[in-house]
């Protein structure tokens, strides 16, 4: 018989090794950054389909005013927004339409730009709003200087055929809207020809 070993307590190990706890940490911070990234593209493309939705749900407005009223409505885009305007018959020009909320200047949110194109060609936009004609001020102006929307609204239901492209350049997302002569506007596949 040999002789007996005297037992050793055993050493429970009662933590964590530190490699083991950074190897935890770097997997929880890859998978809190991949979900903020992923968070950011889907809510840019909400806004840019928010934004996109309530241009067409503005423009239906102007139209129903517009076959309902008998009046004639003109929207100018800009590169961060856009304006409803409307046709005075009394004094033959273009002006801000008075006393309706829903048909106020906009804004785009923060980074989205516009892009408008009408029969297939792209037109430059300005930041801010044309000013309107002064029917008081002296002397002829050129034609070029006379005030006019981007696109008209008449009280036919007809309309300016146009694409306008809502985009976040940052990370090349956009959403186009088309609207018809007949005053049909809707959402298309950017892709879409």
């Amino acid at each position: 018989m040999s002789p007996a070993l005297p037992m050793c307590p055993q050493k429970k190990q009662a933590g964590f090794t530190l490699i083991e706890i950074m190897v935890v940490v770097i997997i929880i911070g890859i998978i809190v950054s991949a979900a903020f990234l992923s968070m950011g593209s889907v809510r840019n493309d909400r806004d840019l389909t928010t934004e996109a939705q309530r241009l067409i749900a503005l423009a239906a407005v102007a139209q129903d005013e517009a076959a309902m009223q008998g009046r004639e409505f003109g929207i100018e885009l800009l590169t961060s927004g856009y304006r409803f305007v409307e046709f005075d018959g009394f004094t033959g020009q273009w002006a801000d339409v008075p006393g309706d909320e829903l048909l106020r200047e906009r804004k785009l949110s923060e980074g989205l730009e516009i892009e408008l194109f009408l029969e297939g060609k792209q037109i430059l936009l300005d930041d801010d709003p044309a000013p309107f004609e002064d029917p008081n001020a002296s002397g002829t102006r050129a034609a070029t200087d006379i005030y006019a929307p981007h696109l008209l609204i008449f009280s036919s239901g007809d309309t300016t055929p146009f694409e306008v492209q809502i985009s976040k350049a940052v990370n090349d997302l956009r959403v186009v809207v088309r609207g018809d002569a007949l005053g049909l506007v809707e959402i298309i596949d950017p892709d879409e020809p």
